[in-house]
């Protein structure tokens, strides 16, 4: 017996000493991490107290939608998506710097002023790059999705030294009520694509853990929970790229609207400079603001441009950006300038305006001119893009320029006069242009430089042009209809199958043909001066005889 109980002394005392020395080490352990810490969080304390002045692009940044430029129409289609009781899903294309990320948190404090949002005064705006979500397939980390910290990986803590794992919401959870905005989201790999897919379609995230234990006490209730039902992420989705639609996955597009963005002109970029010059403290003369516009390729290129030339004018002490200060900034930065627009012109035998899209929709007023000489009807045709790679990757088809194919329908359209003259038709500048949609220009151009009358200088065409002198519908109207009223011109000629009513409340003439007569009688009608031109008329052109108005 007395044996027994000094088996149980000596077993209590170690017992004991083994306690006392951790308790001794943990003492020793927290006493340097609280005073490594405490020096940590005074060091961070500094550093939060140093902050720079903000960049010229964050100050100029737009603070309502109001101020927003050249992107009216995306504006009102964001608007028409999320603010409202039953917001969408979005996907955005457009060019870099010309607003999308601006309009998307713009657009949701909208929101939530807006009648029946579900989003409220707190939602949260979370904006990730894509290319830059990091993952690994065993999902030890996933900041998008949310991942699992299983007990058998380092830090796992007091949870995991009792084998609990341990879910880590991700961005799709602090998205939660709001806005999750994926920047460049054609970029995203496949993996996560699908992980994303399937959160939208539950509005939540699961998790899984081979150390998930459901009957384990030693498990918090939330954890818990959080197996059994998931992660709440029911959040709206906004996707910017700056790829093509067709570059998108199929099943991301067919759970969200699709909203596009135009590419700023001339006149927005200028419109941006005046404003950064203006909020720098300097001020800019309105030819130098519009010399800016002309050589800037988005809104960030401008803003740059201004702050570099106020740079100069400090470092000459003085409060006015000089021109010279300008041009140096656009050479020194090898910055492209644009041509001028196109404008109005007098009446000219052979020359007329023919209206294309190009990039990212972005309608523009092209030049074309023609002669016309004795011959055999030979038709040449300069200034456009001979060949074009179309297809997806892995199968890529090239082909020749279907413009210049639609010459040689013109030419048959316009009878056997056509045939006595050999005609040279040109793009001045290279134009970008594909497509038959230049064959009702390029009619009108080789009907006046066979007849030698001139064809009007305030009018644009566009449309497709079949061997039996009909005009054909075209793509892209809408752009080349906007394209015609920032260059100043009072009157568009489209094809009467691309009419639309919303075209009425447009500040410009939009007359609708289904034959190349009607057309051509309008091109060589009376100059623009003497033409009475309503402020907006939409209407399909009454047939009437060529020859009578072209001789």
């Amino acid at each position: 017996m007395v044996a027994l109980m000094l088996i149980q002394l000596a077993v209590t005392i170690i017992v004991g000493i083994y306690f006392f020395r951790q308790l001794k080490n943990q003492s020793i352990t927290e006493g340097p991490r609280t005073n490594g810490e405490s020096r940590d969080m005074h060091r961070l304390g500094n550093m939060r107290m140093i902050s720079l002045t903000k960049p010229l692009s964050e100050t100029v940044r737009p603070a309502s939608l109001e101020e927003i430029v050249g992107q009216q129409n995306a504006v009102k289609a964001m608007k028409a998506i999320l603010c409202g009781p039953n917001p969408q899903h979005v996907l955005i294309y457009g060019p870099p710097g010309v607003g999308k990320t601006c309009v998307a948190r713009l657009v949701l404090e909208q929101a939530k002023l807006s009648a029946g949002t579900p989003f409220r005064p707190d939602a949260p705006f979370i904006e990730i790059d894509a290319t830059c979500v990091r993952f690994d397939e065993r999902a030890i980390a996933d900041p998008l999705i949310g991942s699992v910290h299983d007990p058998i990986y380092q830090g796992a803590g007091n949870l995991g030294i009792n084998g609990v794992p341990q879910p880590k919401e991700g961005a799709v959870t602090r998205a939660h009520g709001g806005v999750l905005f994926l920047d460049e989201i054609g970029e995203m790999h496949p993996i996560q694509m699908n992980k994303l897919l399937k959160v939208l379609e539950d509005r939540k995230v699961r998790f899984e853990s081979a150390y998930y234990d459901p009957y384990d006490n030693k498990t918090p209730k939330h954890i818990h929970d959080i197996f059994k039902n998931g992660l709440p992420a029911d959040f709206r989705l906004i996707g910017a790229t700056t790829r093509s639609p067709e570059e998108i996955v199929p099943a991301l597009r067919s759970r969200c609207m699709e909203v596009f963005f135009d590419p700023l002109d001339t006149a927005d970029l200028y419109q941006i400079a005046l404003t950064a010059g203006k909020r720098a403290g300097y001020e800019l003369d309105d030819e130098d603001a519009r010399l800016i516009g002309r050589s800037s390729r988005s809104g960030r290129d401008a803003v740059n441009i201004v702050q570099m030339a106020s740079g100069l004018a400090r470092q000459a002490q003085r409060n006015h950006i000089l021109k010279a200060d300008v041009e140096w900034v656009i050479e020194c930065g090898r910055y492209p300038q644009r041509p001028d627009p196109i404008r109005l012109r007098p009446p000219q035998v052979g020359i007329v305006h023919a209206l294309a899209v190009f990039g990212s929709n972005q309608g523009v007023v092209l030049e074309l001119e023609a002669t016309a000489r004795s011959g055999n009807g030979n038709v040449k045709v300069t200034g456009i893009i001979d060949t074009e790679e179309i297809g997806q990757s892995g199968h890529k088809l090239t082909r020749s320029s279907t413009a210049r194919a639609a010459s040689q329908t013109v030419i048959t359209a316009l009878g056997e006069e056509a045939g006595k003259y050999d005609i040279h038709l040109n793009f001045p500048g290279g134009a970008p242009v594909d497509g038959p949609s230049a064959g009702v220009a390029m009619a009108v151009a080789i009907h006046s430089a066979i007849h030698g009358v001139c064809v009007r200088g305030d009018a644009a065409f566009t449309g497709e042009v079949s061997v039996q002198g009909r005009v054909l519908p075209v793509g892209g109207v809408s752009e080349k209809i906007q394209a015609a009223i920032k260059a100043g011109l009072k009157t568009v000629v489209i094809p009467r199958e691309n009419i639309k009513s919303t075209y009425e409340s447009l500040p410009i003439q939009v007359l609708a043909v289904s034959e190349l007569s009607q057309a051509i009688s309008i091109a060589l009608a009376k100059p623009a001066a003497t033409i009475p031109l309503p402020a907006a008329t939409v209407k399909e052109y009454d047939n009437k005889p060529a020859a009578a108005s072209a001789r």
